[in-house]
C-alpha cells in the first residue's frame, strides 16, 4: 500500500508552509487541487449527448502542479512527471492552453510540466484542474484581466468540470457543469483516500450507469434542504458539514461496486473505522471517508489491510477560496 500524507513532515510531524504561487514575467507554478463529488447526481441526457448533473464538489489540499513558461520555441511542449500521460491535445491542460493561446491570438512558445500527485482515472478531477490551472497560470502571464467567469466560460469548452475549479474550494455544479453556484462550506474535515489501483473511464462509467438504468431518468434531488443560510445577499451561502453528511451520495457507486466489489469492501472498512461517511469520488476508482480530525483519519489508514497496489493519502478539505488573482 503507498502512503502519501499532505499534511506534515514525516520525520517531524510539524504541519508544512502552505505552498504559493511562483511568479515571474516569464513563468508561474500553480498548484492544482483535487476534488470530491460530495454528492453526484446524474440526470436527463441532453441532446448534446452529456448528461445534466446535480452535483457538489468539494476541493482538498493534495494537488498536482502546474507550471507554465514562455519560450523561444514555437509551438506548445507538454511533459509530465509521476504519471505517462499524453502530451498533445488529448490532455486537458494541453488543450486548455491551446484554446488561451487562440483566444488572445498570440503564437508564443509555451512549454507546460504537469507534477502529477493525484492518481489518474480516479474520480479525484485531476486533469480538469490542470487545464484550469494552465488557465489561470496563462491569464495571469499574459495580464488578459478575465474574470472568473471569462476564465470558466473558456473552461466549458476544454472540459464539463474544469469551470467548478474557477470557484472553488465548494460549489454546487449543474447542467453540464456550467452552472456553478459558489457555496461555503463550514469549518474543515479530513478525507482518507484509498484507491485500488483500478482506472476507469469515466465515458465507460456513464455506459455502465446508463445499461443499470435501462432508459430511467435519474431523480434530482432538489434544493439542498435546511443547508442554507441566508448572508444578506453577500457571499456564497454557507453550508454545515453535519447538514451535509447525511446527504452524500453518488449515483455511479452502486453501479461501480458491482462491477468492482473491492470499492464495496473500501466503503465498508473506511467506516468501520470510524469515518463519518464514506463513498465513491466521481465516477471511480477512488473511495474517499470523511473524519472530523487528522488523528483519526491517520489511525484509520493505518489500521486498513495493506494490500498490493492500494494507495492511500491522508489530506485536508480547502477552506480558503481559489487565489485572489483569479480576480
Amino acid at each position: 500500500m503507498a502512503w502519501t500524507s499532505t499534511t506534515s513532515s514525516p520525520r517531524t510531524g510539524r504541519a508544512p508552509l502552505r505552498r504559493r504561487e511562483r511568479v515571474t514575467s516569464r513563468s508561474i507554478e500553480v498548484a492544482a487541487p483535487g476534488k470530491v463529488n460530495l454528492i453526484l447526481r446524474v440526470l436527463d441526457r441532453r441532446p448534446d449527448g452529456y448528461h445534466n448533473l446535480w452535483s457538489v464538489m468539494h476541493t482538498f489540499e493534495l494537488a498536482d502542479t502546474v507550471v507554465v513558461e514562455f519560450n523561444g520555441r514555437s509551438g506548445i511542449r507538454l511533459t509530465c512527471e509521476g504519471a505517462d500521460l499524453p502530451t498533445d491535445s488529448a490532455n486537458l491542460a494541453y488543450r486548455a492552453a491551446e484554446r488561451v493561446l487562440a483566444r488572445v491570438r498570440r503564437r508564443k512558445g509555451l512549454r507546460l510540466h504537469v507534477r502529477k500527485r493525484l492518481p489518474v482515472a480516479a474520480g479525484l478531477g485531476g486533469g480538469s484542474s490542470n487545464a484550469a490551472a494552465t488557465i489561470q497560470a496563462l491569464a495571469a502571464l499574459l495580464d488578459t484581466g478575465w474574470s472568473r467567469t471569462e476564465m470558466a466560460q473558456l473552461g466549458q469548452e476544454v472540459g464539463s468540470d474544469v469551470p467548478f475549479f474557477f470557484y472553488r474550494p465548494t460549489a454546487l455544479v449543474e447542467g453540464r457543469g456550467e452552472r456553478v453556484t459558489p457555496l461555503q462550506l463550514e469549518a474543515e474535515r479530513w478525507l482518507l483516500l484509498v484507491n485500488p489501483g483500478i482506472a476507469i473511464s469515466t465515458a465507460w462509467a456513464y455506459e455502465r450507469l446508463a445499461a443499470v438504468r435501462a432508459g430511467q431518468v435519474g431523480r434530482m434531488p432538489g434544493r439542498l434542504p435546511r443547508l442554507a443560510v441566508d448572508h444578506g445577499g453577500e457571499g456564497p451561502q454557507l453550508v454545515k458539514w453535519h447538514d451535509m453528511l447525511p446527504l452524500i451520495e453518488n449515483d455511479f457507486a452502486p453501479v461501480m461496486e458491482r462491477e468492482y466489489p473491492v470499492l464495496c469492501e473500501i466503503r465498508e472498512l473506511l467506516l468501520m473505522r470510524g469515518a463519518q461517511t464514506a463513498m465513491l469520488a466521481g465516477s471511480g476508482a477512488t473511495v474517499f471517508g470523511v473524519f472530523g480530525d487528522e488523528r483519526l483519519a491517520r489511525i484509520a489508514a493505518e489500521g486498513l489491510d495493506r494490500r498490493s497496489g492500494w494507495q492511500v493519502w491522508v489530506t485536508r478539505t480547502q477552506w480558503n477560496p481559489a487565489p485572489a488573482y483569479l480576480g
